[in-house]
Order: C-alpha cells, then sequence, then structure tokens
C-alpha cells in the first residue's frame, strides 16, 4: 500500500473543489477550497473579515451545503446526505465550540454538556458518566448543577469545549474560541485545546488572532476572498 493511501485513509477532513455561492451573480463566499487535515492535526484558519473563515467552517461542520464540491468528514461524504442524516452525523462525529459558548441559559451545567449525546441518542447513564469526567477534566466539575449566566467567560466556555467533546467527536471544530475572552482567560483555553491536541484531538481553529494560531497550530491556511491564499508550516511554542 503506497503513502499516499495511507494518508488518505487517515484524513479526517477532505474538500474537494468546494464553491459556495448564497446569491446569483454575487462572488462567492469560498471559491474552489481543496484541502486535506489528517488526524491528530490542528489546523488554524485565517483571514481578515469576510473572506470566508466562518463559511469554511460550516461547510466543514455540515452546517451549510456547497454550491459545487465535495465534503468529507471522518470518512463519510456529507454534502450530500438528508437534513436527518447530516444532523445525526453531525451529533456523533463532529464537536463544534462558538466564540459565544452558544450554552443554553435555562439549563444547567451538566444539562448543556449532555445535550449532544441526547441528540445522538446515546445512553444517558453513559453520557453522564462521560459528562462528569469531562467536567472534572475542565476543572469545572463543581459547577455541574449551576446555570451558565452565573458563570464567568472562562467558564462558561470550558463548558462549551466538555459538551462539544461529549461524544467523542473525530473533530472538533473552533469558531473564535477566544475571542470573547480577556487575554490571560484566552491562553488558558488555548493551552487547554493544545493539550486536548495531544491527546490526539483533531482540531480546525478559525482565529483573527496571529500569535494564538502560531502558538497552538500546526499550519496555518489564509483564506483571501474566500480563495485559499496559503497553507504553512507552524512551530507551536
Amino acid at each position: 500500500m503506497s503513502g499516499d493511501v495511507i494518508r488518505l485513509e487517515r484524513d479526517v477532513i477532505r474538500l474537494d473543489g468546494v464553491t459556495k455561492t448564497y446569491q446569483a451573480g454575487a462572488p462567492p463566499a469560498v471559491a474552489e477550497v481543496s484541502m486535506n487535515v489528517a488526524a491528530g492535526e490542528v489546523v488554524a484558519v485565517m483571514g481578515p473579515s469576510g473572506s470566508g473563515k466562518s463559511t469554511l467552517l460550516n461547510l466543514i461542520a455540515g452546517l451549510d451545503r456547497p454550491t459545487v464540491g465535495r465534503v468529507t468528514v471522518a470518512g463519510r461524504r456529507i454534502d450530500n446526505l438528508s437534513e436527518t442524516a447530516l444532523a445525526r452525523f453531525r451529533a456523533r462525529h463532529v464537536g463544534i465550540i462558538f466564540q459565544f459558548f452558544n450554552l443554553l441559559d435555562d439549563l444547567t451545567v451538566e444539562d448543556n454538556v449532555l445535550l449532544p449525546a441526547q441528540l445522538a441518542g446515546a445512553s444517558r447513564r453513559q453520557a453522564r458518566v462521560r459528562a462528569g469526567e469531562l467536567l472534572a477534566r475542565m476543572g469545572i466539575d463543581r459547577y455541574r448543577n449551576e446555570y451558565p449566566a452565573r458563570m464567568s467567560g472562562g467558564q462558561r466556555q470550558r463548558v462549551a469545549i466538555a459538551r462539544a467533546l461529549v461524544n467523542a467527536p473525530e473533530l472538533l471544530l473552533a469558531d473564535e474560541p477566544t475571542g470573547a475572552l480577556d487575554t490571560a482567560t484566552g491562553q488558558e483555553i488555548g493551552k487547554l485545546l493544545r493539550q486536548l491536541n495531544r491527546d490526539g484531538q483533531t482540531l480546525v481553529l478559525v482565529t483573527h488572532d496571529r500569535a494564538l494560531a502560531e502558538r497552538y497550530a500546526a499550519r496555518t491556511v489564509q483564506l483571501v476572498d474566500g480563495q485559499l491564499a496559503h497553507s504553512g508550516a507552524e512551530v507551536p511554542a
């Protein structure tokens, strides 16, 4: 078996000629992007506002569909799945961390973390054990019965990370995960993401913060006007 075949089998993300156009006649938000992300890799996606970063992340997550091209995640082509199949796939295989946490304030911390497991049809008993382990790992297990609105930004982001990991996804996507945090707290979250990667987690990080990308990503992808401009190796500090 050739080395190329081995690498292909280990790609968690593969985009083939992906274009996304929202309005006929308008410039595409993403244009003819082809890229791979290998298992265990951390890739930072950077670019100015309006460059297509969030669109690219949404396409990888299956939150949006390409106008042209193929999106393969965790060995499964997802751009042609039905909405029901796509939601089921995403719940089981993709974890997403948002800039503003997207927690449900009327649910406790534990119930927020359990939500993706419930959507994936997991055993509640097993999910509770997993949630407890993750909350302990994030250093916030004592807050399991609290409500997110009473917590600091850093604590809420830790809850969001635990929620994203509850189904042990092959892929973790982070959209500006430190954007709503102060510098010190952002560095704590960055270190936590780096530790997750050291434990084998594949991660795609969208960020405006070049220092964050250089410190925590092994590779940086640059988007300009929806097109892939550069992909270069970075050495984490």
